[in-house]
Formats: structure tokens, C-alpha cells, sequence
């Protein structure tokens, strides 16, 4: 064999064998080549903005506050003077970032968007441990900025807790590190009941904080931490349910995987939780980074027909610590962001798991999975994963290190990027609908239409679909649901548009009051979403 043919030969079993990037469903880019913070929280505006946020006691940041709007903190060991901006606006149309001021310590802080669409944001460590602030959203010409209260306060320190928002709109603040209680916001005349369940399911390594929390629509809350799990009345703070322990090690902070609560729909008398992933037991303790982590995933029936229902295990094609549970618009979840060794906390992981999985629930066990396009930026510790309007996924931060450090193997990471899923490529775009007309604002129960329009005839039924904006940290989005909402069939309006029947949520139980992305979603492919206020 001459020398050309050895390397033609070469070079066809190479392309045989590799794995082609474009094979994979989904496609990557880079919306902001700097930010000039690494996003520890990251939630997306109805005004189709994102509030980006790290912690306040991490030195020089790579974006500078206005002139004249330093901070000064005589306790902060690294700048007494701080004229560094630790928290950015990012408008999502020009993908331009304007600073924010952010005057206690965020880290490992909770948040939830009130009803009127406020960011409610609380707790982090040392002068932000009992913090309120809040975050009254702007459009992208607006000059809104946070507001740190000072006339009300948490009732405990709290840090690693978890928000919810509830059926008449207050938040719920469950747990943090030496806080196994829980409390309210507006704030209520008991300040902080006790939980106990939160001190049951502490270890030696803490794998309590974090908790993951989801509102059922029954009115309860399914709250896990470590390997159990528990339906919770907070009105009366009894545990109405105990679900069998989650095999596999444990689930959270600081081991966490991450976990979901599938699409609401139907009559909505049925609710089932997914949590996938986490580090091995020991890992924090003994900082070990090439631990591998748990592939498994569990799913359970939280509320519907069966008394006692058990998890169904299967496992992901990759184990994957610290990965971001996204729920897109048709009801499929993403799984993006994490390592695949390792565990949480500074300098404590490694092998980063670049390659997205996409959930499909609807699919028999073992073919629910399947691998998506990897991306090339690591996205470990500290980073998140938020929806966008449009259909894709906000990937920020990911900051492994105490402070900022851009000379590791694993850096702090600057840049903000998105990932599309397969429903936007190319050869999907001629059933993507158009939103024509939808209400601003519906009522619990009430009867409304959407007009769509569609480049091919619709066949079947376009669904309408609310998605909540979560606050994204600590691979957890704390307040993401969606609800598939009951329509009829799309009869043709004339001009290629169609007129859809729908009837909003039933109640606050199914959907908290407050503001959601509306997305018409036809055979799979949603809509860029219209934001729709639900009262």
C-alpha cells in the first residue's frame, strides 16, 4: 500500500469512528463573550431580561460599578472599598450587560419572582445571612436596580435555603445550614416554625441544604433532602405523606444532582418528581474530585392514584454531578451543565460532563434518554441554566475557585451562552406557530383564546404551555413548573392563522399567581413565548 492510500485509509476509518458534533441533536453559541461576573443565580424577566448574580465578598469582579456608586464594607476582607459590580443586567435582545449594585453578601443565597413580578431574593452569608432584597424588573432602556430592605428581615439566617412561591402568592423559605425550619414572606406572626424533617436528613457532610421543593397541586409542598422525600402541609406544618428513600446516595447540596417536578396537565390531579444524579457519599468530606458520580435517576408518583408509590430508577448516560434540570416548553427536560467526578464546593470536581441529555417522559424506560450536542465550556460549581422566551436555554457562570482565577484548568467562566434544542433547527421552522393574539392577564378558570398562525397546515392539537421563570442556583431552578393548559382544537381563522380555545389554570394550587411564559407548542415545536400574567 503506497503511503496515499495508507492515509486515505487513515483518515476514512478516523471519520468512521469519531463521533460527529453535528450528528447530535442541539446547537451552541456564545451570546456574551464577557459578562464580567461569573453567575452563581441567574432568573429570567418578563421584560425578557435576565438578572445575573454572584456574591458580593469575592475581591475585583471584570465589570466596574458607575462612577460614584462604590460600595464600602469596613468588614469585607478583600475590598474595604468596592467599586466592582457583582451582579449584571443582560437584555436578551441586544445581549448587552449594564452593572448592578448589590450592597450585603449573596452567596449561596434563594430568590422567587413575587406575583407582580418582583424578584424576591434572601439570605447568604455573613451581613446577607438575614437579608430581604428585591429586584423590581425594567426594560432594557430602564435603570432599575436592587433594593436591599431595611425595615424587615429574615427570622433565621439563611443560607443554602430553598423559595417557593405559594398558592395565594407568599413565598415559603425552607431551610439553609443550622436552619431546619421554615418562614415566610410577606413575614408572618410565628417568624420561623420548625421542620424537622430537615434535621433528620442531615449527615456529617450536610447533604440537607438546598432541599428541592415543589409545589403539588393539591396544595402541598414535595420536599426532598438527602434520599427522602415528604408531602408537606405548611399551613398546618404536619407531614401529610412519607415517600420511600431514594436509593443511590445522596441527592443534595452538597452532593447534589439536580431534580424536577413534569409538566402539570390533564385534570392536574397527578404529579410526578424526578431526581437525577449527585456525588458519592464521602466525596465532600474527603474533597474528592475523581469520585465518580451517580448516572441514576428516580421518578415517582408524588400525588395521583397510588398510595404507595415507588421510585422508578433508570439510569442517565452519564453520571453527572451538579447538573441543571431544565423543563422546556413541550414538556421535555434537559439535562445540562456539571462533572462527571467529584463533588460540590471550591476545587471539588472535575471530568465536566459536556455533552446536554434531553429527558423524554413520555417514552418506556430505558429509551427516555438521549445525548445531545456537547458544548466546549466547562459549567461546573456555581453555574445555571434558565429558559428563555424564545425556546432556548441561558447557560451562565461556573466559578470552582474561592475567588476569581482565569489561569486554572477549570476558570472562572465569563461568558453567557445558549443551547437550542433539536425543536429549532432548520427543518423543524416550518412548524414553528406564531403567537398572533393572547390576553395579558387571565383568571384561575377562565375561558381565553390564542390565535396562531403556521407556515404548514396544523395536524392534531396545538398545545398551550405556562413555564414559570425560576431563580436557577446550585443546580436546582427554585419555582419551575409547567402547566399544559386544556385547549381545543385549532380551527383555522382564515389567513393561515388558527383559533385555539383555552382555559387558564384552575387554581393557585396549579399555578401560583404571577407571570409566565405562554408558548403555543405544535408537534413538539414551541412558539416564541408571549408573557401572560396570571391572577
Amino acid at each position: 500500500m503506497n503511503t496515499f492510500s495508507a492515509y486515505l485509509s487513515c483518515f476514512l476509518l478516523f471519520l468512521f469512528l469519531a463521533p460527529a458534533r453535528a450528528d447530535l441533536p442541539g446547537t451552541w453559541e456564545v451570546l456574551v463573550a464577557d459578562a464580567g461576573i461569573a453567575s452563581m443565580h441567574t432568573a429570567v424577566t418578563r421584560f425578557n431580561t435576565a438578572v445575573l448574580l454572584d456574591r458580593t465578598n469575592i475581591g475585583p469582579s471584570r465589570k466596574l460599578l458607575p462612577k460614584g456608586h462604590c460600595r464600602y464594607d469596613r468588614n469585607d476582607a478583600l475590598l474595604k472599598r468596592d467599586c466592582y459590580a457583582h451582579s449584571v443586567h443582560l437584555d436578551l435582545q441586544t445581549n448587552q450587560v449594564r452593572p448592578l449594585k448589590i450592597l450585603t453578601d449573596t452567596w449561596c443565597s434563594s430568590g422567587q419572582f413575587l406575583p407582580d413580578g418582583t424578584l424576591l431574593q434572601t439570605g447568604g452569608d455573613l451581613d446577607g445571612l438575614k437579608k430581604i432584597r428585591m429586584f423590581s424588573p425594567c426594560d432594557a432602556t430602564g435603570f432599575c436596580d436592587w433594593k436591599e430592605l431595611d425595615d424587615v428581615e429574615l427570622a433565621e439566617g439563611r443560607w443554602y435555603a430553598t423559595n417557593q412561591i405559594l398558592p395565594d402568592g407568599s413565598v415559603i423559605i425552607i431551610g439553609g445550614r443550622g436552619s431546619n425550619t421554615v418562614e415566610f414572606f410577606p413575614p408572618r406572626k410565628n417568624g420561623a416554625v420548625s421542620f424537622p424533617f430537615l434535621a433528620e436528613t442531615e449527615d456529617n457532610q450536610m447533604d440537607n441544604l438546598y432541599p428541592y421543593v415543589h409545589l403539588l397541586p393539591n396544595g402541598h409542598l414535595f420536599v426532598f433532602a438527602n434520599t427522602r422525600s415528604v408531602m408537606y402541609d405548611f399551613t398546618r406544618h404536619v407531614i401529610v405523606k412519607e415517600y420511600p428513600k431514594l436509593e443511590g446516595g445522596p441527592r443534595n447540596y452538597p452532593s447534589a444532582g439536580s431534580s424536577a417536578m413534569l409538566a402539570l396537565q390533564g385534570d392536574y390531579s397527578k404529579a410526578e418528581i424526578v431526581v437525577c444524579g449527585g456525588a458519592q457519599y464521602g466525596a465532600f468530606l474527603l474533597r474528592s474530585t475523581d469520585s465518580p458520580a451517580h448516572g441514576s435517576c428516580g421518578r415517582i408518583l408524588a400525588l395521583g392514584e397510588k398510595e404507595n408509590p415507588k421510585w422508578e430508577m433508570e439510569n442517565m448516560p452519564y453520571g453527572r454531578i451538579m447538573g441543571d434540570m431544565v423543563m422546556l416548553p413541550n414538556g421535555d427536560v434537559l439535562v445540562i451543565n456539571g462533572a462527571m467526578s467529584g463533588t460540590q464546593g471550591f476545587e471539588s470536581a472535575s471530568n465536566p460532563c459536556l455533552n446536554p441529555v434531553l429527558y423524554r417522559p413520555d417514552q418506556p424506560v430505558g429509551l427516555r434518554f438521549m445525548v445531545l450536542n456537547p458544548g466546549t465550556v466547562p459549567r461546573m460549581y456555581h453555574a445555571t441554566a434558565n429558559l428563555l422566551p424564545d425556546g432556548r436555554v441561558l447557560l451562565a457562570g461556573s466559578n470552582p475557585h474561592v475567588l476569581y482565577r482565569f489561569d486554572a484548568e477549570y476558570p472562572t467562566e465569563l461568558r453567557v451562552e445558549a443551547f437550542s434544542p433539536e425543536y429549532l433547527s432548520p427543518d423543524r421552522a416550518n412548524l414553528r406557530p406564531v403567537i398572533e393574539e393572547i390576553p395579558e392577564t387571565v383568571r384561575f378558570g377562565g375561558n381565553f383564546d390564542v390565535v396562531v398562525s403556521v407556515p404548514l397546515p396544523v395536524v392534531g392539537i396545538v398545545e398551550v404551555n405556562l413555564a414559570s421563570a425560576p431563580f436557577a442556583t446550585h443546580s436546582f431552578s427554585q419555582g419551575q413548573r409547567l402547566v399544559k393548559l386544556a385547549v381545543s382544537s385549532a380551527a383555522p381563522d382564515g389567513n393561515g392563522k388558527y383559533r385555539i380555545g383555552v382555559t387558564a389554570p384552575p387554581s393557585g394550587n396549579v399555578a401560583p399567581p404571577g407571570y409566565y411564559m405562554a408558548f403555543a407548542v405544535n408537534q413538539g415545536v414551541p412558539s416564541i413565548a408571549k408573557w401572560i400574567h396570571v391572577a
